[in-house]
């Protein structure tokens, strides 16, 4: 916006004023012409115009470059054959309305000011030109150059908005954008740990939008905050710079950086001197890097050990001859900006100049240049003339391919030496890429912009009071990863008492165990510290963090936490295990005593294969609860329900048959209900049981491969403990399993309930239901006291559970039997059996033996059921069939004995 005004002002200034001063210049001619803009002369701005004041030998030293590179393309058989280069050099005078008019008389291809006219006519058109060295001047030039199409190469002008295609389509640059600059800066910040800047810009394009990019950037990468952000004003507003200086002493940032102009330091520096603000790190930016006019020894106290961007430094060979050769040539046309270089070098005037100084001496032209002290020979930091070279060699490598188009190979015709337009000049200048003498290599980017690379230099103040700008380091581009720091820091002057980089943060870094907390309404970079809370610590990181560590008392250093879990070393643990191996060993115990007494009538009559099947089932519940008991595995997890639900379907199942079993002989003695007594042998038993289990064993495939249990670290019970437990994956799956027993239970409770009314010397439906009910009550207990039992309780309420209930199972049902096999043998014979009065219920219990072993039994009459004194008599005295008889008595009257015994 601010360019767009000033170019409208320019246009206005063209309108009303006739008498605008003649452009000085600098000309050759040649078969293609280049036009240059440099600034000779400093300026003074009057509302009025624009006039000449004092000579910039610097600013003439740039524009001899460019005659320099020219005369060496010129030269150069194998660049631009058969063709000379011409040039043509305005003055700018470091003032907009100079620079603009000097620019549109180049483009118009005349000198005079600039008119709408039908047919201009003058010199042969300029087809590209090498300037402006500001960024505001360069704005303006090259909107107004867009219209034409000509291609604009600036070697100084640096702000980031000439990187914009739309508006600037025919600008480019041989210096970096600022963007780069900026980066670079922020990167410097970074490497010394600089959080805490002041930051003061230009009150013009460079400087505001400079101030924009830095803020962006820098909270972007995080690196740090600005503790005041200050526009450096044009016209020397005293009490404006006395309050930057003010504020700059009041803060507590110990580092500066400044995007300005010479111009501005000096008067900013003048300040700075008055109010004596030492211990502040100046960071430059490149337009005042390497000023000469600010390495003073007044200034140094307060300038020396600046860090600064300069851009790339090069040399140019031939350039210090050709400089020197340079002479006046008296009544050239075209020639004025030499005859003022020796004017104001040798402090003399050439006849007819309309000096009104008479006391100079005149001009001879042939004065030597080695006789005076002059920066015009001074090559030892060529720059700027460095990217002047550069843009020069661009527009010509550009031309260079231009001439060497291939008909219908190009994107337009082929353009002819008498035809050639600027904007053909400008797609060429968007491809060129070479390599210069020093090595630096010359492209453009999408934009424009030059490849990004600058140097680090350092202000070094010499014992001897001398001044020396070192270098230090670089930044230079790396692909796509943005640019690269390289620093020497060895090498670098500090300007402090201790030799060593200032500290420059708002908020010193936290010290371990303390965090940090943001003030409100300050910066991020200002906070303060409080101590980390229990449970968290901070290290070098100044943030805290929770893990499997605690922190120790003074919260800057983990420890591991306490890690709990039901153990086979702590007490609980050491009791369960010593119960479940117990009960083992009990299994084991009355397994071996079935086994040991297996032919005795009480093991025969108690279906002995499902009570082995039984016991079997009962060990393997009291092993699985030491699945439980242990720090958690994964492959603990996956087994411990799986295998505890399997072991118990397998014992409720074999409970379940028996007492089906019991049921269906006693239904069995009712008219007609001997029918179904054929569903009930041994194999229907094994089936039935075996058929109950493999539905268990499938809803555990299952919840395994759906939503396996796995090992967790629970860290929600106690902050400075971890419990290890597993969870269960889904928890539907382990509602399945404990329901699919319930069920189970339930059902054998309910049909041993149904047979407690049997005869009392058949008292198994009895011991069935006992054993049952203390089951069911114990998972009944279990469910409310696992859901409300945290970490390792919860494992132990589900061991005691699994204990509990199978000491139930194996006290009531096997614990009668082998009392009376242990300590009431007399119990366990036949004769026993035989004495007992046998109720009509037995004699068909009877024939359901006889009906099972499927062989035939004593016919007895129906009329004889009335009698059972008689049909003992019978059974035994009975001739027909004696001996099969006899084996089929014996096994009724052991099953017998075995209930009555019970009883």
């Amino acid at each position: 916006l601010l360019s767009d005004v000033l170019i409208l002002v320019v246009l206005k200034n063209f309108e009303v004023s006739n008498t605008f001063p003649h452009t000085q210049q600098q000309k050759q001619p040649g078969d293609v012409v280049l036009g240059g803009l440099f600034e000779v002369h400093y300026t003074s701005v009057l509302p009025e115009r624009a006039f000449t004041s004092d000579f910039d030998t610097l600013g003439f030293r740039h524009a001899m470059t460019m005659a320099f590179a020219i005369d060496e393309i010129n030269k150069n058989r194998n660049l631009l054959p058969n063709m000379t280069l011409g040039y043509r050099i305005y003055d700018n005078c470091g003032a907009l309305v100079v620079g603009f008019s000097g620019a549109l008389s180049l483009a118009s291809g005349t000198d005079e000011q600039f008119q709408l006219l039908e047919n201009c006519s003058g010199t042969p058109p300029v087809l590209g030109i090498v300037g402006d060295h500001y960024s505001t001047f360069s704005i303006a030039i090259a909107n107004v150059l867009g219209l034409y199409k000509m291609p604009l190469v600036s070697y100084f002008a640096t702000c980031s908005c000439l990187s914009d295609r739309q508006r600037f389509p025919t600008f480019f640059r041989t210096i970096p954008s600022d963007a780069f600059q900026v980066r670079a800066m922020v990167q410097i910040l970074k490497h010394f740990g600089w959080t805490w800047v002041g930051l003061l810009v230009s009150d013009d394009d460079y400087g505001l939008h400079v101030a924009q990019s830095f803020q962006t950037d820098l909270a972007r990468s995080g690196v740090g905050c600005l503790a005041y952000l200050k526009v450096l004003p044009w016209d020397s507003d005293q009490s404006e710079l006395i309050q930057i200086v003010h504020l700059i002493k009041a803060s507590t940032a110990r580092v500066v950086i400044v995007f300005a102009h010479e111009i501005h330091m000096i008067q900013l520096m003048e300040e700075v001197v008055r109010q004596n603000v030492t211990g502040r790190q100046w960071i430059a930016s490149e337009t005042w890097t390497t000023a000469v006019v600010l390495q003073v020894p007044h200034l140094m106290p307060y300038l020396s050990g600046t860090l600064g961007i300069a851009i790339r430094r090069g040399e140019i060979p031939g350039l210090r001859d050709f400089l020197s050769q340079i002479k006046p040539v008296k009544n050239s046309s075209g020639n004025d900006l030499v005859r003022q270089f020796w004017e104001h070098t040798f402090k003399c005037k050439f006849d007819g100049a309309g000096s009104v100084e008479t006391e100079k001496p005149l001009c001879t032209g042939m004065e030597n240049i080695y006789a005076v002290q002059t920066d015009f020979l001074d090559l030892s930091n060529l720059r700027p003339e460095y990217n002047v070279y550069k843009a020069v060699y661009s527009l010509a490598y550009a031309l260079h391919d231009m001439l060497k188009c291939q008909s219908e190979r190009g994107p337009f015709s082929c353009a002819t030496l008498p035809t050639l337009e600027p904007w053909q000049l400008a797609h060429y200048l968007q491809k060129v890429n070479f390599t210069t003498p020093f090595g630096d290599q010359v492209s453009f980017d999408k934009n424009g912009d030059a490849l990004p690379i600058y140097d680090v230099m350092n202000w070094l103040w010499l014992p001897d009071g001398r001044t020396k700008v070192q270098n230090v380091g670089e930044v230079k581009s790396a692909g796509s990863s943005g640019e690269e720091l390289y620093i020497d820091v060895d090498k670098i002057f500090w300007n402090t008492e201790s030799k060593q980089p200032p500290q420059s943060v708002c908020s010193e870094s936290c010290p371990p165990g303390t965090r940090v907390v943001r003030r409100k309404g300050e910066p991020e970079c200002c906070f303060s510290c409080v101590s980390c809370s229990e449970g968290k610590i901070s290290n070098t990181t100044s943030t805290c963090f929770k893990n499997d560590f605690w922190s120790n008392s003074r919260r800057d250093l983990c420890v591991p936490k306490k890690t709990e879990f039901l153990s086979y070393h702590e007490p609980l643990g050491i009791c369960l295990t010593t119960t479940s191996l117990l009960g083992t060993f009990i299994c084991a115990v009355v397994l071996a005593i079935f086994a040991f007494h297996r032919r005795t009538p009480i093991v025969r009559a108690n279906n002995s294969e499902l009570s082995f099947l039984l016991l079997v089932a009962l060990k393997l519940c009291f092993l699985c609860s030491l699945l439980f008991i242990g720090q958690p595995r994964l492959w603990t997890c996956q087994l411990r329900h799986a295998v505890f639900g399997i072991s118990f379907v397998l014992c409720v199942s074999c409970i379940l048959v028996k007492t089906m079993v019991v049921l269906a002989v006693f239904k069995a003695s009712e008219p007609g209900g001997g029918g179904n007594l054929q569903w009930f042998g041994p194999k229907q038993q094994r089936g039935t049981v075996f058929s109950l289990t493999c539905v268990q064993a499938a809803i555990c495939a299952a919840w395994l491969v759906s939503s396996s249990p796995a090992p967790r670290k629970n860290t929600q019970y106690h902050n400075d403990k971890i419990v290890y437990e597993c969870e269960v994956g889904s928890t539907i799956g382990f509602a399945v399993i404990l329901g699919y027993i319930g069920i189970l239970a339930i059902l054998s409770f309910f049909l041993a309930f149904l047979a407690r009314n049997l005869p009392n010397n058949f008292n198994e439906a009895k011991l069935i239901t006992f054993s049952m009910l203390i089951f069911c009550a114990v998972w009944m207990a279990f469910v409310p006291a696992y859901i409300n039992s945290p970490g390792r309780y919860a494992d132990a309420v589900e061991v005691f559970a699994i204990l509990a209930s199978s000491f139930g199972l194996l006290v009531a049902l096997f614990g009668p039997k082998c009392y009376i096999i242990l300590l009431k043998p007399e119990k366990n014979t036949k004769k026993i059996s035989w004495n007992v009065c046998i109720p009509e219920s037995f004699l068909v219990l009877g024939l359901v033996i006889s009906k099972i072993s499927r062989a035939p039994l004593v016919s007895t009459p129906k009329s004889n059921l009335s009698h059972p004194l008689k049909v003992r008599s019978e059974v035994v005295l009975g001739s027909a069939g004696g001996s099969q008889l006899q084996t089929r008595v014996d096994f009724f009257v052991n099953l017998c004995a075995c209930v009555c015994v019970s009883t």
